[in-house]
């Protein structure tokens, strides 16, 4: 991961912030001495570059030009830092000062990456607005229109790295969003992110698109998203795809581990801090989860993990670890009234969900659907069985097909 320069990088810029009448160490002030150790956080990393945290920091960050930046940021480690001799010769109050320091420094760096990582990867796609929420969308082929959407963690770019989005375009108008929060859609916070919630933003986004009526398809939470879609609009879904997904609730010790940066002041604190590295760190255990017991496909290579690891999408991803099994206790007592033809895939090997509780059971409690049990796969089907996953579209497609027929457009007749 690329770090911030240290040392004195910052220059005359430091000296340009340290205005104003402060106690002196050596002729300079306790200002400039600080700016000239914590050596170019902001000043030589940043300047003049968008610095909002999401929101409480000057939008320019060019601190020769705003010193709040630096009153903002550094204030509490001046105190403490250059203040009496009694703080100064505290090892407890130094301590604190170098671990605010370094918070400071790991935020600014994350920070910056963050923004480094979207510049080398812009949208590929569309925007769209529905209520206020713009929402990242790509469509690739023509025919009868399917709807595909991610699971936690992940963007869009998954689905199109699997080969998954190719396939299904030599016959469909395939529609990929980026769920809120992941990829570039946002994710306001003024809204709970409920499956509930996405699903009413997503029908409304395909109206707003010309899209009455659809096939759909859903990975892991995106499989949430979709079966609660077709539950509350049964008219708009023709045919129902869920792979891999979590749909009755149970005890999961994993939901604690995973919710810390959801969890406010604290979780904001720690995505743009540690998660970011524990993110990189664990990157490589956490695909063998994913994929296993398969090989993680070398097409995987293109999927851009930098976005996965901003916090932004950190703190996405543990907003819907926390709402998953919510999630599924909302809907587990009504997919009994999905009456579209609906295909379930799982992988035999899945080290995420435990596929006989969950998509075994969805598979009794839905008359007349279709369970497809891919042996050798994981967590990412879609990824490692991709031809298996769109025969289950295929499927989908023509039971849509099939009803259409049984059931004729009615014409009026005049009298």
């Amino acid at each position: 991961m690329p770090l911030l320069p240290g040392g004195s990088a910052a220059g005359s810029n430091h000296r340009a912030c340290a205005g104003g009448s402060h106690p002196t160490f050596a002729g300079r002030t306790r200002k400039a001495l600080a700016i000239e150790e914590l050596g170019g956080l902001c000043c030589g990393a940043g300047s003049g570059r968008n610095f909002d945290l999401e929101g409480g920091v000057p939008e320019r960050c060019d601190i020769s030009q705003d010193p709040r930046v630096i009153e903002h940021a550094f204030q509490g480690v001046l105190d403490m830092s250059y203040g009496s001799s009694s703080s100064r010769s505290s090892n407890v109050q130094v301590a604190v000062a170098a671990a605010v320091a370094a918070g400071v420094a790991a935020a600014v760096a994350n920070y910056l990456i963050a923004r480094d990582t979207e510049r080398k990867n812009p949208p590929s796609g569309k925007f769209i607005e529905v209520d206020g929420v713009k929402l990242h969308y790509r469509e690739r082929g023509t025919g009868e229109p399917l709807v595909m959407l991610h699971g936690n963690g992940v963007s869009m770019e998954d689905l199109h790295s699997s080969g998954l989005v190719d396939l299904a375009a030599t016959t469909h108008r395939v529609i990929v969003f980026d769920r809120p929060g992941f990829g570039h859609s946002a994710r306001p916070r003024s809204t709970i992110w409920t499956a509930e919630a996405q699903a009413d933003l997503f029908h409304k986004a395909l109206r707003r698109l010309g899209v009455s009526r659809f096939l759909l398809f859903g990975h892991s939470w995106g499989a949430c998203v979709a079966a609660r879609l077709a539950l509350d609009h049964p008219e708009a879904v023709g045919g129902l795809i869920l792979a891999s997904g979590y749909y009755y609730p149970d005890v999961r010790l994993d939901v604690i581990a995973l919710s810390g940066p959801a969890v406010p002041v604290v979780g904001d604190a720690m995505r743009y801090t540690v998660s970011p590295l524990l993110g990189w760190l664990m990157w490589p255990s956490m695909l063998r989860k994913m994929f296993g017991p398969a090989a993680v496909p070398a097409k995987f290579a293109a999927f851009p993990k930098a976005m996965a690891l901003r916090p932004s999408q950190l703190r996405a991803a543990a907003a819907e670890s926390v709402l998953m099994i919510p999630a599924a206790y909302d809907a587990s007592d009504r997919y009994g009234d999905l009456k579209m033809p609906v295909v379930i895939v799982a992988g035999e090997g899945d080290r995420i969900i435990a596929i006989d509780e969950q998509s075994a059971q969805l598979h009794a409690d839905i008359p007349g659907s279709t369970f497809m049990r891919i042996k050798g796969a994981g967590h990412m089907v879609h990824q490692t069985a991709t031809a298996e996953v769109m025969a289950a579209i295929k499927s989908a497609a023509r039971g849509m097909e099939e009803r259409r027929v049984r059931t004729p457009v009615m014409t009026p007749v005049a009298v």
